[in-house]
């Protein structure tokens, strides 16, 4: 696999695979956060944190000509005992606490929500089922917001799934009291036509945990962005994802960990496929360490996994380091077809080409489905996988 970083950027190589890589840190670049829309001006696509998306088809999103129309989506949760689930106003001082939009559609999102869902799980509760989300689409245009708060010492698994057709603009919220646990599992399972751009706020307490894993497969325009920071010391944050792209879709992943806080760390992983003319995907991932940030341990990975020709990836890891301090920093990127000797060596053995090429995604895969932690999460996704699978041979 070619390590991404070392290709210029707009580079294309051999097999209609185009990877795009460069160090330039993003984190300093965008508007300031803010609630208002009118602090942040149209974008136009030649702005850093826009030019991979493909504005014309956010349907409004972004210029605010989007308007909340139709039946929009129905929200749904099923949490177990000791957990308390409110639905609010705009009012409420737990909204925008874990942190503010950084983005137009974002404000945007946050400006028009008239009611937003609470979820808040006690003090020292321990989970031992899962709370579940599903937000379906019923057509038309939305706006939401989520907050999940997790008392001091409370551990939670929260499922977060997103079906149907609808344009959707949200922010979701986590908050996590100090020596908290809280696994997210977002899973964007749209319908073809759905529009979903999303900003995920975590705020991570001391000695807090928070493992976000985000899947998206369905939708024709999905941009996810996951953003991390610390209330303390201590915190720990994992971060996986993974996509699998097909003809004509654009997936977007954009990340950004600021480590706020000393003697804090994270770990960003995500994998992707692609299949199909035009299936374009895009991971960013910002980590900055901030001067008072001494002690940090941070490392990001993306690796992609291209089945057929006309697909194409943009992966842009970026680190930006304002301490020499630090206990660790790193990152990798990487985009490539199947491996050769891989498919020999199965095939080697009597496993047909078909199963064998089916072999290596399901492995390029597994690492990440198991740190779900859900069977029946995982079984729907490896079968969701499956059928991406079927498709392409």
């Amino acid at each position: 696999m070619a390590e991404a970083q070392n290709i210029p950027a707009g580079s294309t190589t051999a097999g209609s695979i185009a990877v795009a890589a460069e160090s330039t840190v993003a984190t300093r670049m965008s508007a300031p956060p803010s609630f208002d829309v009118a602090d942040f001006p149209v974008p136009h696509g030649r702005e850093e944190e826009w030019r991979f998306t493909p504005l014309e088809r956010l349907r409004g999103l972004h210029d605010g000509t989007a308007v909340a129309a139709g039946e929009g989506v129905k929200v749904a949760i099923e949490a177990p005992e000791g957990v308390t689930v409110e639905t609010v106003g705009r009012d409420d001082a737990r909204l925008g606490k874990a942190g503010t939009p950084v983005d137009r559609v974002a404000a945007q999102a946050y400006s028009s929500f008239e009611e937003a869902s609470v979820v808040t799980v006690a003090k020292e509760a321990v989970l031992t089922e899962p709370i579940r989300i599903a937000v379906h689409g019923e057509g038309g245009v939305a706006f939401g917001h989520q907050v999940i708060e997790l008392g001091a010492f409370a551990e939670a698994v929260v499922v977060i799934d997103h079906t149907g057709d609808a344009v959707l603009a949200a922010n979701v919220d986590y908050l996590l009291g100090d020596g908290a646990k809280l696994t997210v599992v977002s899973v964007q399972d749209w319908d073809e036509k759905a529009v979903h751009v999303a900003q995920h706020n975590a705020l991570v307490g001391r000695d807090a945990s928070f493992k976000s894993v985000v899947v998206t497969f369905g939708g024709d325009v999905v941009r996810i962005h996951p953003r991390v920071s610390y209330a303390a010391t201590g915190g720990e944050a994992e971060l996986f994802g993974l996509y699998f792209t097909d003809a004509g879709q654009h997936q977007e992943h954009r990340l950004l960990v600021d480590h706020n806080m000393p003697h804090c760390k994270s770990n960003a992983a995500y994998k992707g496929a692609l299949q199909g003319q035009d299936a374009h995907a895009v991971w960013i991932g910002d980590v900055l360490i901030q001067a008072a940030a001494e002690g940090t341990d941070t490392y990001e990975l993306n690796r992609n996994l291209v089945l057929t020709d006309g697909a194409r990836v943009d992966s842009v890891p970026n680190l930006e380091i304002e301490t020499g301090e630090i206990a660790g920093a790193g990152h990798a990127s990487a985009t490539g077809r199947f491996d050769d000797e891989q498919l020999f060596y199965l095939m080697s053995r009597g496993i047909p080409e078909t199963e064998a090429r089916r072999l290596v995604v399901r492995g390029f895969f597994a690492e990440l489905v198991q740190q779900i932690g859900l069977p029946d999460v995982q079984e729907r996704l490896l079968a969701k996988i499956e059928a991406e699978l079927e498709a392409s041979v």
